[in-house]
């Protein structure tokens, strides 16, 4: 029920309400005290990170400082297999025929967060909302922020970074989400 609830803001290109979505958080964190987590696009408001501080001990931030023209581009340009969850990527991981999946042969679709009036909605809503996060965190003296516009350029400086935190972590273990 709160998944349809938080879809039907994302397909409009807006953020999850703070309450929604620090609940989910939330919830979810409880189960993993004993284990280092890495969370990725949460919190994005101030109020979400205060609430996340009341519920855990926070090490590290992590800023990936990436030109929103980018975000826009790679973001318009992802396409999907809805049946199987393929993703198709125009610039980087393009399908063999231009709108088919490789596999099946079947059309592929864009999702509605990934049309381009879509992307700029959530990169202005981003603007407004997430970048007092940073502040927050960086009065905090937990942010760490790596730019760029290349993952293969940027990763290795984070993988180091992080592994001066988490040691006993493998890059395979890096790269595996869970």
């Amino acid at each position: 029920e709160v998944g349809i609830l938080a879809k039907s803001y994302i397909d409009q290109g807006r953020l999850i309400p703070d309450d929604i979505m620090t609940r989910l958080m939330l919830s979810e964190l409880k189960g993993l005290g004993r284990f280092s987590w890495l969370l990725d696009g949460f919190p994005r408001t101030v109020a979400q990170a205060e609430a996340l501080d009341k519920e855990c001990q926070i090490d590290t931030v992590i800023d990936l400082d990436v030109p929103f023209e980018t975000i826009k581009c790679r973001l318009t340009a992802r396409w999907i297999h809805p049946a199987s969850g393929r993703v198709y990527n125009l610039e980087f991981s393009p399908p063999k025929v231009q709108g088919i999946d490789d596999i099946t042969g079947e059309p592929l679709v864009q999702r509605d967060d990934d049309k381009p009036e879509t992307v700029t909605k959530r990169l202005q809503a981003y603007d407004a909302q997430t970048k007092p996060v940073l502040e927050y965190y960086r009065g905090k003296g937990l942010l760490k922020s790596f730019s760029g516009t290349e993952t293969n350029k940027i990763w290795p400086h984070i993988y180091a970074f992080l592994q001066t935190k988490l040691p006993d972590v493998s890059q395979k273990d890096a790269a595996t989400p869970r």
